[in-house]
């Protein structure tokens, strides 16, 4: 058979590449610069508020609190409009949540410094939007925001293939190490743009999503095998 098939773009690793740079970033972004919270790694979120609830330090309950509860709630934001749109034909789901997280994050660059829960709040609520609509990379499970199951996924397949030899699951673990690669350099990316553009670097994001947003309207072809 010759005839070709049109693939997912929203899946490709071009796509996943832009979507983990935006997502490091906003790591860097929300923990150096508004306050030392986590934007994707929400564990790390949890040690902290378990930290403070011991301590009895409540400020610092709430100021962790918000963003865990945020996140939760940008899970179920992402499931409405996937459950909604998902048969819209003349755009696609997954690009009116990277319109909506977009948006979102311009509008937390322009959110002053006393207002950081509100800031840490909206991105996190972004954050989670991303993470529940974008899960597949060529096929392979991936999440675009933090790198603990992409480095599990990554070595488990490495394994795989010392055991095989198969090129098909290296293929597969040097895509999550590429994907932890880009993630690492969003998040030194942001770190260093925050010394110059401060409340601003958050806008980085929303062009990286921009460009992920294009992407998708690529017809990609994939030829079936045989």
């Amino acid at each position: 058979m010759n005839y070709k098939t049109h693939g997912q773009m929203s899946e490709s690793i071009l796509t996943a590449a832009f979507l983990s740079i935006s997502g490091g970033l906003q790591d860097a972004y929300t923990y150096l610069f508004r306050g030392k919270v986590f934007a994707n790694a929400q564990t790390g979120n949890i040690v902290l508020l378990s930290q403070n609830i011991m301590e009895r330090n409540w400020h610092l309950v709430i100021h962790y609190m918000i963003p865990l509860v945020s996140f939760a709630i940008g899970i179920v934001a992402a499931e409405i409009i996937r459950t909604k749109f998902q048969r819209v034909q003349q755009i696609h789901w997954r690009q009116l949540v990277l319109i909506i997280e977009i948006f979102l994050l311009l509008f937390v660059g322009f959110i002053p410094e006393n207002l950081n829960m509100l800031a840490n709040a909206v991105v996190s609520f972004s954050c989670a939007m991303q993470v529940q609509t974008f899960r597949k990379v060529n096929g392979y499970a991936f999440a675009s925001t933090m790198c603990i199951g992409n480095i599990r996924s990554g070595m488990e397949s490495l394994c795989v293939f010392g055991r095989t030899r198969d090129k098909h699951i290296l293929f597969k673990s040097l895509c999550y190490f590429a994907i932890i690669v880009m993630f690492a350099f969003g998040a030194g990316l942001g770190s260093g743009l925050i010394s110059t553009f401060k409340f601003y670097t958050i806008w980085f994001s929303s062009i990286l999503l921009f460009v992920s947003f294009l992407f998708m309207f690529i017809k990609e072809e994939t030829s079936p095998r045989m």
